[in-house]
């Protein structure tokens, strides 16, 4: 299968050095940006950007997504302090040349039923969808634990409200909401883009891709069929500079078990993993 690979490289190194060295070992293309040098990529001036740019032009690597934390924020939170973050984090991409733009769609509140919000969600996101017009760069939400669109049937709701929105479809994450991923595929593969590819357990625990019950393999023979070819590596194996701000206050996530010396050991276990599986297909 002739996928384009790419990573959250930051799972291997916490400097851009030793991410664009990550990428570069294991024959990787793009970079889905999230931490450089122990911050947030928000938090990056746009002089900081342009030498992130130059850096990875003379790698021969691109930014293929920004792994922006847009959308999660309590649905009840400062919507208008975040707008200002999502139009900084929109900039930086014109910058690195980002075509596309990772966001969630708002953690609810505990207790809630979610679909009392969906109307508010919608009218958020359509917000956001209509200001990434201006910097040409599609939003794509991400299905991940605790937000309105953890489940497939709220997921598709979105993007059947909102068009321009695409989807990420991120199968770990739909393990651990408790979602079958193969039914989810069913009813939102018409909007996916692209993929992250990371697995679990059924306990939640994740794990190298293809060893948990994501169905990763199917998945990806599904997602050839329709065409797409990106596919994001995001492994969650070895708990890496940033992992804790990924997360709602009083979660954490669940990374594998398995014993690594070092986060680029965990990192290209996963690589070889996914190189191994799609060989399989």
């Amino acid at each position: 299968m002739d996928f384009i690979y790419g990573a959250f490289a930051d799972e291997s190194s916490n400097a851009l050095g030793g991410q664009i060295d990550a990428l570069k070992r294991n024959g990787y293309d793009y970079l889905e940006i999230r931490n450089i040098d122990g911050k947030n990529f928000t938090e990056l001036t746009l002089e900081d950007a342009k030498e992130i740019k130059r850096e990875l032009d003379d790698n021969g690597l691109r930014v293929w997504s920004l792994g922006s934390p847009i959308g999660k924020i309590d649905i009840n939170g400062d919507f208008d302090a975040h707008i200002g973050l999502y139009k900084h984090t929109l900039e930086l991409g014109n910058v690195f040349g980002a075509e596309n733009i990772r966001l969630f769609s708002f953690f609810m509140p505990k207790g809630k039923n979610p679909d009392d919000y969906k109307n508010l969600v919608i009218e958020r996101m359509g917000v956001f969808a209509e200001i990434a017009k201006a910097y040409g760069i599609t939003p794509c939400h991400e299905n991940e634990k605790g937000i309105f669109g953890d489940i497939a049937d709220r997921c598709a709701e979105i993007h059947k409200a909102i068009p321009e929105i695409k989807a990420v479809f991120d199968p770990a994450n739909f393990v651990q909401s408790g979602q079958d991923t193969l039914k989810a595929w069913e009813i939102l593969n018409p909007y996916v883009k692209y993929m992250h590819i990371k697995d679990a357990l059924s306990d939640g625990r994740v794990v190298a891709p293809g060893v948990g019950v994501g169905n990763v393999e199917q998945l990806l023979k599904n997602y050839a069929a329709k065409g797409g070819n990106v596919l994001t590596l995001e492994p969650h194996l070895y708990e890496f500079v940033g992992l804790k701000s990924l997360e709602r206050e009083g979660e954490e996530s669940v990374v594998g078990d398995m014993s690594f010396k070092t986060s680029e050991e965990a990192f290209d276990f996963a690589v070889d993993n996914l190189k191994e599986l799609v060989a399989e297909i």
